[in-house]
């Protein structure tokens, strides 16, 4: 008969089932077909997990491999192969009856492995019965097997066809001491067959912690010894000797692994390697799960590399221990015993403190009654809270009594602890887990136990804790629904499963998300137009747009969020704007940045079928507030990209789309969430790379640049201060008067915002910062700063503001462009000369510029006689138009009343006023037409110094944007044809152009 495994995938049970190969008593074949056959119709079995403790699974593989009794053949005789042959039954009897011992009653596998033991035993029933006899196991077995040894010292080993029975013999004998002392009565009064440990053992030395017999711990594994141990010993060897290692407290400095190991604590555990864990990549690393057998001392160093070997004596006796300790076991010693029912009484008092409901304490509290009393202070002092010092004291009492006395304090101490806990507080339940420190795994030889074993007990807890904050967070119903499906699931699985982590997590989003939390707006509109005045200077359309929805809240409170954009150069303040809008309605402010944003998951979420899976940025800000009507910004949302993985702003139509947001549904959550009430706010630089469709959901409010006036003040009010408290400077070191900050802006800050201007103060202030920093005195002025010293920090200015320089020739016009960042002018020239009438355009021009460029043309060839012009303006010369800045990219029609302007200049050999810019798309027919941007480029012309400002006819209504001072300092003139602006750009106005304009039109017949 050989033996081949069976193994139940998933599950810790490997099943032997034994195959006969070779003649076999009758009887025993009879058993062994009849389990085998009952055990493969169980097919529902080898499908379920059934994990039992890693040592019994050992135990369980080296009875079957050792105690082969096909390979003993018939040498012996009958007696002694019945007893043999009934053995091997009631070992794997008494296996299952030890896992059935260790399994908890509700474990699901419970009741396949209870069929599976009763399956057993009607196989040994059957064995029993076909040898006609009742007859029960000899009770002295040993000397049985010491007669089978004496006989089969004689027989030839090369009789044999396989292993030599005597061999399998002793490793029988070996197991059943070692392994099964607790299921058989296989001792002999006159022997004493205790476990025993090898009389050499490997060292694993640890700095991490000090083990106990009768604990688990899990220790790492980093230093040069340690490794060679776990590759030499515990990875290669395949018998359960080879588990077992020697772990020895290592006192000495971690650095110092290279040298000798002398001098070694005297005392160690004899361990059990349960479970090793690691790889060896990128690096070997390793982590050992290991049991504490009893102690022992070190009697000698027998080798230091590759890893300690140590010739031991053990000191504690690893017999069948009894549940109870009494004054025969102490021999009589009545100190003993009394100090060690005060030990188990204290133990009783620390567990009866702690809250019996939790499993984990109920579980310890059968423990205490089922350990045998001499194994208590080892037990008890692994699991409380202790030092590594302390623990070491208790390893090293090597006595009963001196091991009482030295963990008693330790306990008493934990007991006070506790009882001071729950004076100075209202207890909780999570109590217990931090002053009571327990270990995972107290394990003890022949009763198995953990606290934490099915990843069920102590987890349980915090499952209920959840299930009452799903049911505490008034999530609504169809959430609600979803959340208990996957908290059912939750106590269902393991905590190894990798689900588990994902589940617990997407329970932990939903009950944390503000389903119903939200806070109460201020409504005041005075109030809100103080804070807003105090905030910002200027930007009276958002301020008045804010102070309308608090109006309209007042009126109606169940108002959805409007959907806001501004739109404007930077640096004006419009993400600070919609920070102040939340401090003016009292809610809370999220900022969502989008620039560069390009995967729709970030909108949305991932799906959680996902590897890495995470909401979306909407959900995580709502998460982060934990209010579910807060401000949110979403930042330069022009600035979205578009990718494989999808278009974001495609996926914020829903968002953003107040009849469709309040049921939007993130892919993570895969539930409706209600943004009805969150108030959008949305930035950008421009409105043309927004998508129309996500243009049109929102209300498009255009913030302009500032005025020179307005800056001065926003830099009085809002920037000078500010920097000097970033600076740590104070009115008395430095004063920056009006006229100062004017010529800054006006000669170093030629911008729509501030930020330079901010920059620029902020480098004054450091200049005064290195002065007074080094003990000098700041001289004051009426400026309040050093004309010589505010020029040498401010540096060369870098802006030209004399434009006339630029009109020394013919041929030259001052337009107005508007940009992401404001408004800007441009200068266009031209040149003519001899050539075949070819048009040159130069300046990273677009095509819709290039256009404008030959519609002026043909314009003025078409118009030349009016104007006193040659007949045709391209006989004969090439004409050359040039647009400085040509690393900009230029285009737009805006530019073709300019273009007319520079060409009239050059043929007609006339200068173009030099504090004239114009701006305007020309047609065919001599038509100005309005175009966009008026506020912003008359800002830039108003900053340039330009004093006439040339503007098509139908873009009068948007002079009344402009600001008053404005206006009042700029001849703003309004032009609804060609002839109209050549008047306007020429001093005396043009030749022709009156003529033009009194020219009779053809009427037309159609």
């Amino acid at each position: 008969m050989e033996t081949s495994l069976a193994s139940c995938k998933g599950s810790g049970l490997l099943l032997l089932v034994p195959v006969l190969l070779a003649p076999t008593p009758p009887g025993m074949c009879t058993a062994l077909r009849t389990l085998s056959k009952r055990l493969s119709q169980r097919s529902k079995f080898m499908k379920h997990n059934f994990p039992i403790n890693f040592t019994i699974r050992v135990h369980y593989e080296e009875v079957f491999r050792l105690s082969n009794i096909s390979r003993l053949k018939l040498q012996i005789d009958n007696l002694e192969m019945f007893v043999l042959q009934r053995l091997w039954f009631q070992i794997n009897h008494g296996i299952l009856k030890k896992i059935l011992r260790v399994m908890p009653e509700k474990h699901p596998s419970r009741r396949y492995s209870a069929e599976l033991e009763r399956r057993f035993r009607d196989a040994e029933g059957i064995f029993v019965q076909s040898h006609h006899s009742e007859k029960d196991l000899p009770e002295n077995i040993q000397d049985i097997l010491d007669r089978m040894t004496e006989h089969l010292d004689n027989v030839p080993e090369s009789s044999w066809r396989f292993v030599s029975p005597k061999t399998l013999l002793d490793n029988f004998q070996h197991s059943m001491r070692c392994l099964f002392s607790d299921c058989f009565s296989v001792t002999n009064p006159e022997h004493d067959y205790g476990i025993q440990i090898p009389r050499r053992l490997p060292l694993l030395l640890t700095q991490e912690g000090v083990l106990l017999p009768g604990s688990t711990m899990r220790l790492s594994v980093d230093t040069p010894r340690n490794m060679q141990l776990v590759k030499s010993r515990l990875l290669t060897g395949t018998s359960l000797k080879s588990t077992i290692i020697g772990v020895v407290p290592d006192t000495r400095d971690p650095d110092r692994d290279s040298e000798d190991l002398s001098p070694l604590h005297s005392i160690g555990t004899a361990g059990l390697a349960v479970q090793v864990v690691g790889s060896n990549w990128p690096k070997p690393h390793y982590t050992l799960l290991i049991t504490g057998l009893c102690r022992f001392r070190v009697a000698g160093l027998l080798k230091e590399r590759p890893f300690p070997l140590a010739e031991v004596e053990q000191l504690d006796k690893l017999e069948q221990y009894t549940p109870s300790f009494n004054q025969e076991e102490t021999g009589g010693d009545a100190e003993l015993g009394a100090l060690s029912q005060k030990f188990y009484q204290a133990a009783l008092q620390l567990v009866d403190m702690l809250d019996m409901s939790v499993p984990v304490v109920a579980k310890l509290r059968r423990l205490l009654d089922s350990l045998p009393r001499e194994t208590l202070p080892d037990v008890v002092a692994s699991m409380i809270r202790t030092s590594n010092k302390e623990k070491l004291q208790v390893l090293d009492a090597v006595g009963l009594e001196e091991r009482f006395r030295r963990a008693l304090p330790l306990l008493t101490r934990q007991i006070e602890g506790l009882k001071l806990l729950q004076k100075s507080r209202k207890p909780r339940p999570d109590d217990e887990k931090r002053v009571f420190s327990v270990r995972k795994g107290g394990v003890f030889p022949g009763r198995q136990f953990s606290l934490d074993d099915e990843a069920g007990d102590e987890d349980g807890d915090d499952t209920q804790i959840l299930e009452r904050r799903v049911h505490g967070s008034n999530m609504p119903e169809a959430a609600l629904k979803v959340c208990l499906k996957e908290l059912k699931r939750l106590k269902k699985m393991p905590q190894s499963m990798p689900e588990y982590a994902l589940t617990r997590n997407y329970l932990d989003l939903m009950v944390e998300l503000p389903w119903d939390r939200n806070t109460k707006d201020r409504l005041d509109i005075g109030t809100a137009r103080v804070l807003l005045d105090n905030d910002h200077y200027a930007m009276d359309k958002l301020k008045r747009r804010v102070l309308e929805y608090l109006a309209v809240r007042q009126l109606k409170t169940s108002l959805k969020g409007p959907i806001l954009c501004f739109v404007g150069p930077p640096g004006v303040g419009k993400t600070s704007v919609g920070r102040s809008i939340a401090k003016t309605l009292g809610r809370e402010f999220h900022r969502i940045s989008l620039g560069g944003v390009c995967d729709q998951s970030d909108i949305r979420g991932h799906r959680r079928t996902y590897v890495g899976s995470m909401p979306g940025r909407i959900i995580n800000g709502l998460k982060t507030v934990g209010v579910n009507n807060p401000v949110f910004l979403l930042d330069e949302v022009d600035k979205l990209g578009k990718s494989l993985q999808g278009d974001p702003a495609a996926a914020l139509l829903e968002v953003l789309d107040p009849e469709q947001n309040h049921s939007f549904t993130d892919h993570y959550l895969n539930v409706a969430f209600d943004l009805s009430q969150v108030l959008f706010i949305a930035t950008a630089n421009s409105t043309a790379t927004i998508p129309p469709a996500l243009l049109d959901r929102m209300e498009v409010l255009h913030v302009s640049g500032y005025t020179q006036e307005e800056k001065v003040e926003i830099a009085q009010r809002h920037l000078i201060p500010h920097q000097l408290q970033q600076h740590g400077l104070t009115p008395q070191h430095i004063q920056i008067p009006q006229d100062t900050t004017l010529e800054v802006i006006s000669r170093y800050t030629r911008e729509a915002g501030v930020r330079s201007l901010e920059r620029k103060i902020g480098a004054l202030c450091r200049a005064v910062a290195v002065k007074v920093a080094e003990g000098q005195k700041v001289a004051e002025s009426a400026h309040g700063i050093p004309e010589r010293s505010a020029q040498e920090e401010r540096g060369q200015s870098p802006i030209c503001l004399s434009v006339s320089e630029r009109f020394t020739l013919p041929g030259v016009a001052l337009g107005l462009a508007w940009t992401p960042l404001g408004g800007e002018i441009m200068y266009v020239e031209a040149s003519r000369t001899e050539g075949e009438g070819q048009l040159t355009l130069t300046g990273q021009l677009g095509d819709v510029m290039k256009e404008s460029a030959h519609l002026a043309i043909s314009w003025l060839r078409a118009n030349a006689k009016y104007y006193q012009l040659t007949n045709n303006p391209l006989d004969g010369t090439d004409i050359h138009l040039h647009f400085p800045a040509g690393a900009v990219t230029k285009d737009g029609p805006s530019a073709g009343v300019t273009i007319v302007t520079c060409l009239a200049s050059l043929f007609s050999g006339r200068l173009v006023r030099s504090d004239v810019a114009m701006t305007g798309e020309i047609t065919l027919r001599g038509l100005v037409l309005p175009v966009g941007g008026i506020k912003d480029k008359v800002l830039a012309a108003h900053r340039a110094g330009v004093k006439r400002v040339i503007l098509p006819k139908r873009n009068e209504q948007d002079l009344e944007d402009i600001p008053a001072n404005v206006r009042s300092e700029l001849d703003l003139v309004t032009a609804g044809d060609l002839g109209e602006v050549l008047n306007a750009a020429f001093d005396g106005g043009f030749a022709g152009a009156a003529k033009m304009q009194g020219h009779p039109q053809v009427a037309s017949k159609l």
